[in-house]
């Protein structure tokens, strides 16, 4: 793609970085095929290509952003699926995050788009506000279809139920089970640890038993990727992390920095061409973005081990009361096991118990019938039943519960 950038313009990095990528542009459309925007609405100007073109047109002219420009690169869900198909290596993420930071400082916005922005960009990066705030969600959401706007779609978005806080997130130091492989420093992150506090856990559970020591460092927190997209400063959060794993890793070094959101993952790789200008943190960031790695990347590294099934002891508790049947029965049977073995879930190893020893005295001999009972006079106890016919109405002499294993 032809640009006619000046010179003067030229002599600032980030128009030279977005003169680069703009040349590098062929107009082939290969992208536009995987853009998920310009699929659904098929405006041109919603695909990436359009959007490339929007941007040429503002940075070339050092002009503010429209209100069509702002409309068309807000629509943009950065998925970089146009990046992964291009066949000229266009740099597609460096120039739309270089567009959105000049429309957030040259587009006035409407006052209640700029205030739910603000709010966003306040709230969701730090977990001790998003935590109170998704409870006021949950209180407006039978309101959500009379709030005006996107209000009432922020509404109907709350969850149900918001998970307990997870320990894992706490600054601390996960030992390796076994022989220690590598040591790795984990982004616990700012919203996946309100909704979804179990992936931490299961990803220190996976790196912990593949011998890695895990490591949440004191400081780290949100990317800084929500803010970044937003067009807003993020590199105090980046500096942030920066800092706090620059420390692990002076202290007793890092293997590798894992990730398991993939959003965030980006955005941390990309900390060097964030931070490429300054000369204090350049050098630590670039190092930042070096061991930072997904933890599909990790785990093909230290090669996954096949899952181990573990069986709990069960716990020596009495048969239920409530039945007297169920009492006379457990206490002629042999005592109960100490280990489950039964297939079901060790939650149910009072059911287990009940019925590995009932079968015991189904496989069993026998006893000797008992004399007639004087409600019945025709047909003695029923050893199986324990009473003086069975269930079904058969004298205790011709009960076939036995054989039936019931």
């Amino acid at each position: 793609m032809q640009t006619h950038f000046s010179l003067a313009q030229l002599a600032d990095p980030d128009t030279r970085e977005a003169d680069k990528i703009l040349r590098a542009c062929v107009h082939c459309g290969f992208c536009t095929a995987t853009c998920p925007t310009y699929v659904l609405l098929g405006d041109e100007l919603d695909g990436p290509r359009g959007r490339i073109y929007l941007m040429k047109d503002m940075l070339e002219n050092s002009r503010p952003a429209s209100a069509q420009v702002a409309k068309h690169i807000d629509r943009c869900l950065s998925c970089l699926s146009c990046m992964t198909t291009c066949p000229s290596g266009v740099h597609y993420m460096h120039l739309v995050d270089q567009a959105r930071h000049r429309i957030e400082t040259t587009f006035k916005r409407p006052l209640a788009e700029r205030w739910l922005r603000g709010f966003l960009a306040l709230v969701l990066p730090r977990p001790w506000l998003f935590r109170p705030a998704l409870v006021a969600a949950w209180l407006t959401r039978p309101l959500a279809k009379v709030l005006p706007g996107r209000l009432g779609t922020l509404a109907a978005l709350a969850p149900k139920r918001l998970p307990s806080p997870s320990t894992v997130d706490r600054p601390q130091v996960f030992p390796a089970e076994g022989a220690r492989r590598k040591r790795v420093a984990l982004l616990t992150g700012c919203a996946q640890q309100v909704v979804a506090p179990q992936i931490n856990e299961a990803t220190v559970r996976l790196l912990t038993r593949h011998g890695c020591e895990v490591v949440v460092a004191r400081g780290a927190g949100c990317c800084g990727g929500l803010t970044h997209h937003m067009g807003r400063d993020s590199l105090s959060f980046a500096k942030a992390n920066i800092d706090a794993w620059t420390r692990e890793v002076a202290a007793g070094g890092l293997d590798a920095i894992a990730i398991n959101t993939s959003g965030c993952g980006v955005t941390i790789k990309d900390y060097g061409y964030m931070l490429r200008s300054d000369g204090a943190y350049a050098k630590k960031a670039a190092q930042v973005s070096a061991l930072a790695k997904d933890v599909s990347e990790l785990m093909t590294e230290l090669g996954l081990d096949a899952p181990t099934v573990r069986r709990r002891r069960c716990s020596p508790r009495p048969a239920s009361p409530w039945s007297s049947r169920r009492k006379r029965i457990s206490a002629a049977a042999p005592p109960a096991p100490t280990t489950c073995c039964s297939r079901k879930s060790p939650g149910s190893c009072a059911t287990a118990r009940w019925r590995i020893s009932r079968a015991r005295i189904l496989r069993s001999s026998p006893p000797a019938m008992s004399a007639a009972s004087p409600r019945s006079p025709r047909a003695p106890t029923c050893p199986w039943c324990i009473r003086s016919s069975c269930s079904i109405g058969r004298p205790a002499d011709k009960c076939q519960r036995r054989w039936r294993g019931t």
